[in-house]
């Protein structure tokens, strides 16, 4: 009898200690999905413009801050900020860093992110700086970016 509670004790033991180590391979997952989410949406900035890259990605309730204005809320409000062509300059970026919550439904990124834009004086103008955006997953399971501000300030090109 003893030798049988032995081996449930056992059993028991391992299947919590492999359900931890499930979980935290799972939430490992999930980083490496929301990092690579980022990288795509850079890459869909390059190859399509920040605006379209943007629209895309966006939860219907994102805020961006940027420098020099009130944040601006709501896709709408957004959509109407990106009215205007993108094709004077070039966005793209590469995340850092990345979690989620416990929950695997919200994370952050940060990186780094360059911006190359054509100039009066004839030479494109490069600068660089850093981002942060904060992400959660959509009715059906897909990351949407809720908020996203970045600051420059890296490097001599500013």
């Amino acid at each position: 009898m003893k030798a049988t509670i032995s081996y449930l004790t056992f059993i028991g033991l391992l299947i919590i200690l492999f359900s931890g180590c499930t979980e935290k391979s799972k939430d490992e997952r999930m980083i490496q999905e929301l990092l690579e989410v980022d990288r795509e949406f850079a890459r869909q900035s390059v190859s399509n413009g920040s605006h379209t890259a943007f629209l895309e990605y966006i939860d219907d309730n994102c805020v961006l801050l940027r420098p020099n204005r009130e944040p601006v809320v709501g896709r709408e409000k957004i959509a109407e900020m990106f009215s205007s062509p993108d094709t004077s300059f070039s966005l793209n970026w590469e995340p850092l860093f990345a979690d989620v919550s416990g929950a695997n439904d919200l994370g952050y990124t940060y990186g780094l992110f360059t911006i190359q834009m054509d100039s009066p004086e004839g030479p494109v103008v490069t600068k660089e700086g850093t981002y942060v955006t904060i992400w959660k997953k959509d009715k059906n399971g897909n990351w949407k970016f809720v908020l996203d501000t970045g600051n420059l300030g890296l490097g001599k090109k500013n």
